[in-house]
């Protein structure tokens, strides 16, 4: 077994090393400049779309709106990155790490607009009527390669059970044993209950539930940010001062600890945005929607909100804390840094936020990767092991509770890395297209033909 482990922390560290981050990156770059920075001309217009007042026609083909699609997908992608990864960056690359992550996410907006526009382009109806989209289907249908497809939705099948129900539940039993003295099993049962309950209804389920948990959730955990900070906004104007000024120190790199910074701001910003990953296509693909376009500048949102918005809160927060002398963070690293130093800003109450904030944002990860990991999974085995993989699933939230997860962290970690590879070269094959069908979208708009 041990031979396994190591076998599985070489990979990972191959997996989330240099080179793939500057291919996500790099990914990023290149689809930022042949939109010509859609993610700054646009950006006003897809908050509009994603939040505003509008009808999502019935004439239009998709199973949820716009907003469903996008708290889809939101609802996995903002989870525990958000608070332990973020403190995590911090730990390992210092405080100009945060940096990092916003640039990392900047990018990301270009990565997370073309892999919408090919979810919905390249998406199928399956027997039941629904929508099955994602780079399985862009990778077959627009790249001709099926093999590389089906690689990608084995690689997303096996990271649902750990980075979307056994690591998620893991970690929601942890904050409540530590905050409150909840026995962990009753933790699972209840998670495995509620779980079970929403991901039967299928995709629909899943946004109901996801269209109120998430904007709770993030509003909540937003404001009690926003709270401490301003407790003391001339403390958050050194923390971003610092931020700033850490990331382009002559001195560290002089340490080598520019290097460490950049990369542990773009992984764990990365890892909680999932921009370039893949996963996020999967639940844009399900959109009612009248252009891919449309749909596209949707999920753009989705990092701007989870990154510059969450992240930012969380990276101001620690920082802040951090730049106190009297704040004294011994060995604690994770969500337990990031528990504390709320605690220490805000006493007596600011650790509860941070505890409402890893409980919901969990549980909303796993509801948002059921919907990832099955939609792999039919892809893979047919439609009829859909019931089979839901099961499985569930039982894998108990099951997280209850027993030490390190080696699956780790065999999760690294399959949800290997999902980028074949969803990038995807994403690079189709460039053309994705800029085939921003400039249709504009010049039907332009012409009265699209609100």
């Amino acid at each position: 077994m041990e031979e396994i482990n190591e076998l599985v922390n070489i990979v990972n560290g191959w997996v989330w090393g240099p080179y793939m981050l500057v291919f996500l990156v790099g990914t990023g770059v290149y689809l930022t400049l042949r939109l010509v920075f859609i993610q700054v001309r646009l950006l006003p217009y897809a908050l509009r779309q994603a939040f505003g007042k509008h009808e999502d026609g019935d004439d239009h083909e998709g199973d949820v709106s716009h907003f469903g699609a996008l708290m889809t997908a939101l609802s996995a992608t903002i989870g525990t990155g958000n608070i332990a990864g973020v403190a995590t960056a911090v730990v390992l690359g210092g405080p100009g790490a945060v940096f990092w992550m916003w640039a990392s996410a900047f990018f990301g907006m270009a990565t997370k607009y073309a892999e919408g526009i090919l979810a919905v382009k390249y998406r199928v109806t399956n027997s039941k009527g629904e929508m099955s989209g994602g780079p399985m289907y862009y990778l077959e249908r627009g790249c001709n390669l099926k093999w590389l497809a089906i690689a990608f939705a084995v690689f997303g099948t096996v990271a649902s059970f750990g980075i979307g129900s056994s690591v998620q539940s893991n970690s929601v039993a942890g904050a409540l044993h530590a905050s409150l003295n909840v026995e962990p099993w009753i933790t699972g049962v209840v998670l495995t209950i509620f779980t079970g309950l929403v991901v039967l209804g299928g995709i629909k389920g899943i946004t109901r539930a996801a269209s109120v948990i998430v904007p709770v959730m993030a509003v909540v955990y937003v404001l009690g940010g926003l709270l401490v900070i301003g407790g003391d906004l001339s403390a958050a104007g050194a923390a971003v001062e610092r931020i700033f000024h850490d990331a382009f120190t002559w001195e560290a790199g002089l340490g080598g600890a520019l290097g460490g910074m950049i990369r542990y701001g773009v992984a764990r910003g990365v890892f909680s945005n999932e921009a370039g990953m893949g996963s996020a296509p999967i639940a844009a693909a399900a959109a009612k929607t009248d252009h891919p376009g449309r749909q596209a500048l949707v999920s753009m949102t989705g990092t701007f909100l989870d990154t510059i918005v969450v992240c930012s809160i969380t990276g101001i927060i620690l920082v802040m804390a951090m730049n106190n002398p009297g704040f004294l963070a011994g060995d604690l690293k994770g969500a337990a840094l990031t528990t504390a130093s709320f605690n220490f800003l805000l006493p007596g109450f600011g650790g509860y936020i941070v505890t409402f904030g890893l409980v919901f944002f969990a549980y909303s990860t796993i509801l948002g990767w059921c919907y990832y990991g099955e939609k792999c999974a039919t892809y893979v085995f047919g439609e009829g092991f859909l019931h089979t993989y839901r099961i499985v699933y569930v039982a894998t939230v108990m099951m997280g509770t209850v027993v030490s997860l390190d080696f699956v962290w780790n065999l999760a970690d690294t399959f949800n890395g290997l999902m980028a590879i074949p969803n990038l070269i995807g994403l690079v094959l189709l460039a053309g297209v994705v800029v085939k069908e921003t400039k249709d979208f504009a010049e039907k708009r332009k012409k009265g033909e699209l609100p």
